[in-house]
């Protein structure tokens, strides 16, 4: 019944309580971004849904119009030259994702789910479909993002999804909310280009 029916409700009243609530500063980061660098406000990229479907999704744009498209952000060497001074900011502490919320009122997304991939990134959808992790909608945050985010290899990535999707309940959901919070404010996982994920494997070593 609450995968079925209930989450989706539930999703659907939240994300929409929170676009309401959220409208004013919306303007005002859009403001800033266009002040900022040239460019749209929102960035738009093809991401892997529900049944491997694909949609657009949303984000407040936080880099350059130049940057390289569709490469994920920690693959790409010097992206802290393609980051503008406010998309930082919004990158640290997950602004930029809360565009998404128009995402959920679609239906392309959850609150709580497997992170969307990108269309191209065949490896990290094999990976998961392996723990039928392609099978339900992608979310904004997920168990993967609270348990390591771009620091996880994508077979542990993968695997998290799939703990998820057999674990997936209201209550598990509100725990991955609430850790979703707090791994926002410790900055936790996030992993810049490149060089900065060697930085943090030598880090380890």
């Amino acid at each position: 019944m609450y995968k079925k029916y209930i989450k989706r409700i539930i999703d659907v009243i939240l994300s929409f309580v929170g676009l309401v609530v959220l409208l004013p500063f919306f303007i005002i980061f859009a403001i800033i971004i266009k002040l900022e660098s040239k460019g749209p406000v929102f960035f738009r990229q093809k991401r892997v849904g529900k049944d491997k479907t694909f949609f657009m999704i949303y984000k407040f744009r936080t880099m350059r119009v130049d940057t390289p498209k569709d490469m994920p952000t920690h693959k790409l060497k010097n992206a802290d030259s393609y980051i503008t001074k406010f998309g930082n900011f919004m990158r640290k502490t997950s602004i930029d994702e809360l565009p998404q919320i128009i995402n959920i009122l679609k239906g392309d997304m959850a609150i709580i789910g497997p992170r969307p991939a990108l269309w191209n990134q065949d490896d990290l959808i094999a990976e998961r479909d392996k723990y039928k992790a392609n099978d339900v909608r992608p979310g904004l945050t997920g168990w993967a993002q609270v348990n390591g985010r771009d620091e996880l290899a994508i077979p542990v990535k993968a695997k998290l999804d799939g703990e998820y999707v057999e674990k997936m309940s209201f209550a598990f959901d509100v725990k991955v909310f609430f850790k979703t919070i707090i791994s926002v404010f410790k900055h936790d996982g996030i992993v810049e280009g490149e060089q900065k994920q060697e930085e943090k494997k030598e880090e380890k070593v």
